[in-house]
């Protein structure tokens, strides 16, 4: 997620490093090499410009030209003024409707059905009891796409009979979520290829009927400036309570998350950052501006795995590990666990100091795959106890996994090696001296 633009700021601000003093000159020169960053990475020039003029004001300050630490005096006026670019805080869904209405509006292909399954899903994960709803009856099979997706997330969906309208669909929505009790709407909207006058008065009728708490607009994040220029039409014309931007993993600029909120003056509400159901996040202004910075995002990798891990299975693996009695069954539930944070570059990607060195770290997905094929392929037993897997049963293994038996002698020997390593932290005074070899403490 915005691999470039984090490797051209780091090289701007490391301009500012090892130097006693910083002259207005010096400082001049960096905003110079941060503004071609921010250009490159097409955030909007309007955007670009207040952002240096907010930076220089504060940059030019004795705290900072007097400073023995510029350095970071620098790093932290840039997080502050990118917080400040991306929105200044979080921005939660305006619940307050009887039932609440969500009505979701946006390009075709920008991810708007998904995304409403997305939603649907984060709700109830929030205790809400939401009802999907689809009024695009343009797109071939666009209805029955959203009624798949509202099964995988165990969600009631609003059946439709053949030849109604979207303002009837609307209708028939509302009374089907008051009937059932249903506490949140989620309408999806039809889509356009461009933007025409037929899709905004559609929308307009809608939302005159519907009256939504949120009018949320679902962008593509890789049209960079043309999903602000969208933004800011749906804006201009329908009115808009928020946005949601999608397919941001794959943006390495990150223009669109930079400009939005300052050009159309609606927040960023969430992102969608993957294809599964659950690759939702609500968007922190200050977490994604110390991620751009490389300085990583612990509270949401944090607030991840509190979702992903069961408090159980930690409990009794934390017991375990004191005993020393980790078996392969504990780390195969744990690759388990794991995969639902995302893959491990994406876990990687939340760590302080990774930043734009994420792509240079030789992290083999396959790999991982393997060794968790190879463990699949043991019985319980041999789980359980590894000891007990000799040359006939290695043999086996690596058939039943499609590897080799030097790949499963490779997985036993590494996790012999973790068992080890594991003892020396169970020994006194084994930790601080750890410590002292690896860090100089």
């Amino acid at each position: 997620m915005f691999e470039n633009l984090t490797e051209r700021l780091e090289r701007a601000l490391s301009g500012f490093k090892d130097r006693g003093k910083l002259s207005p000159e010096d400082i001049k020169k960096g905003l110079r090499e941060i503004k071609l960053a921010l250009l490159e990475a097409d955030v909007n020039y309007k955007v670009v410009k207040n952002f240096l003029a907010r930076v220089e004001k504060r940059a030019l300050t004795s705290e900072v030209l007097e400073s023995l630490t510029p350095f970071q005096q620098m790093v932290k006026i840039v997080h502050d003024e990118l917080v400040e670019t991306l929105g200044g805080k979080a921005q939660g869904l305006n619940l307050t409707g009887k039932p609440s209405i969500i009505l979701l509006a946006g390009l075709q292909g920008s991810g708007k059905t998904t995304t409403a399954a997305k939603l649907a899903k984060y709700l109830k994960k929030k205790g809400h009891n939401p009802l999907l709803c689809s009024t695009d009856i343009y797109r071939p099979a666009a209805i029955e796409q959203l009624k798949v997706l509202a099964e995988k997330v165990e969600t009631p969906f609003v059946e439709i009979e053949s030849g109604e309208k979207p303002l009837e669909i609307a209708k028939k929505a509302l009374l089907k979520a008051k009937e059932l009790g249903r506490d949140v709407l989620i309408v999806d909207t039809a889509g356009r290829l461009h933007i025409d006058e037929a899709l905004m008065e559609e929308l307009k009728a809608l939302k005159e009927f519907l009256n939504p708490q949120e009018v949320i607009l679902v962008a593509d994040a890789m049209m960079g400036q043309d999903a602000v220029n969208v933004a800011q039409t749906f804006q201009e014309r329908i009115g808009l309570t928020g946005i949601i931007l999608t397919k941001v993993e794959g943006d390495a600029r990150g223009g669109a998350a930079l400009s939005i909120k300052e050009v159309t003056g609606c927040p960023i509400k969430f992102l969608g950052i993957g294809e599964k159901l659950e690759a939702l996040e609500v968007f922190h202004p200050e977490r994604l501006a110390s991620r751009i910075l490389g300085m990583g995002d612990i509270l949401t990798l944090v607030e991840k795995a509190q979702e992903a891990f069961d408090l159980k299975r930690a409990r009794e693996l934390e017991k375990k590990l004191k005993k020393l009695q980790f078996d392969l069954e504990d780390l195969r539930i744990q690759l388990q666990q794991m995969k639902k944070l995302g893959s491990f570059k994406d876990i990687l990607g939340f760590l302080p100091g990774i930043g734009s060195k994420l792509d240079k770290i030789p992290i083999d997905e396959k790999e991982i795959k393997k060794m968790e094929a190879i463990i699949n392929s043991m019985t319980l037993q041999e789980r359980r106890n590894p000891h007990i897997i000799n040359a006939s049963r290695k043999r086996r293994i690596a058939r039943g996994s499609g590897t080799t038996v030097q790949d499963v002698n490779k997985l036993l020997r590494s996790f012999e090696e973790m068992k080890n390593l594991m003892k020396h932290f169970k020994q006194p005074g084994r930790m601080q001296n750890l410590l002292r070899r690896f860090i100089g403490v």
